[in-house]
């Protein structure tokens, strides 16, 4: 919701212990999102068959369609009939100041969820997201018992999840996926080196924002990919889903790191001008002209072969 006004002009400092104010707003967007919900949309957009896993209330079923209409199975997804979905409402005003409030719903359910029954649906890797803390370890330790590869994404959770946790998380991923920023708390919080991370993963994935994104592994050496130059900056929620879904899209189909990352880079610039984290419309011929731009005719030409027609 936007506030067509300044939070600062209605906040009293001798007041503040008896706070009781309502905004008049004169917008209100509902989005949908969910980290889990945008990087399975992405690929079931970009032609993959992802298979959702998370804990939901009784207010799912008409997101639940949407996703299932662009290619994502809902159906290992826990429905709590006595809660609702997580969500976030915000409130923002002139200044670009916001009040919001997270509501976990269901998401505290995500503990009661298992991987075991899945496993004979054939399982090529897990992405365990920002979900419940517990549930993101309890998940982590049954890919390794159950000899699952992982990806480790951590995401805004590595502000909450305390050194020990993040170890858990970390230990035997196939790739470690963080931005900049959460890539530097990961170290501080958990104690590691850059050297010490590399021992326990196979590949660590850090975007860089405007710099692109930056490959790091035993195999493959230090690799920079940089971005697809943008249209204009509209929403940046979901950005780094949607590289994500390009990514994983990409090596799913037997492409190299450096071109996963290039697809990578097309979908999250793609949402980074579209409102909201599943908005952007996938156009083929477009896509393909802008890696072609980005990154030269050699890139389009191998990633076509994997993007749906």
């Amino acid at each position: 919701m936007h506030f067509p006004g300044r939070f600062a002009d209605q906040l009293m400092a001798e007041q503040l212990d008896r706070i009781s104010l309502s905004f008049l707003v004169d917008d209100l967007a509902i989005r949908k999102g969910g980290s889990g919900a945008n990087i399975a949309f992405g690929l079931g957009v970009l032609g993959q068959s992802p298979l959702l896993v998370g804990a939901v209330g009784a207010d799912f079923a008409e997101y639940g369609h949407w996703l299932e209409s662009h290619g994502v199975d809902c159906s290992a997804i826990l429905v709590c009939d006595d809660v609702h979905t997580a969500r976030f409402v915000c409130t923002t005003d002139d200044d670009m100041r916001q009040i919001g409030s997270f509501y976990t719903g269901a998401m505290a359910r995500s503990i009661d969820l298992t991987l075991a029954p899945l496993q004979s649906r054939g399982l090529d890797l897990v992405l365990i997201g920002a979900s419940d803390p517990a549930s993101m370890v309890a998940l982590t330790q049954e890919c390794r018992d159950l000899g699952i590869p992982f990806a480790a994404d951590v995401s805004q959770q590595v502000t909450r999840m305390e050194g020990p946790e993040i170890r858990q998380l970390v230990e035997g991923a196939r790739y470690l996926m963080t931005n900049d920023y959460e890539w530097d708390l990961l170290q501080q919080k958990t104690g590691w080196t850059e050297a010490q991370v590399a021992e326990r993963i196979d590949i660590r994935i850090t975007t860089l924002g405007e710099h692109g994104v930056q490959i790091v592994g035993r195999e493959t050496g230090d690799l920079k990919v940089g971005v697809v130059p943008e249209t204009g900056k509209v929403d940046p929620t979901g950005v780094g889903d949607a590289f994500r879904a390009g990514f994983l899209a990409a090596t799913t189909g037997g492409l190299s790191l450096e071109r996963s990352a290039q697809l990578g880079a097309l979908v999250a610039v793609q949402v980074l001008e579209t409102e909201g984290g599943q908005e952007w419309v996938w156009d083929r011929a477009h896509g393909l002209e802008r890696l072609r731009d980005a990154f030269g005719p050699d890139s389009a030409d191998d990633i076509e072969k994997i993007l749906p027609v």
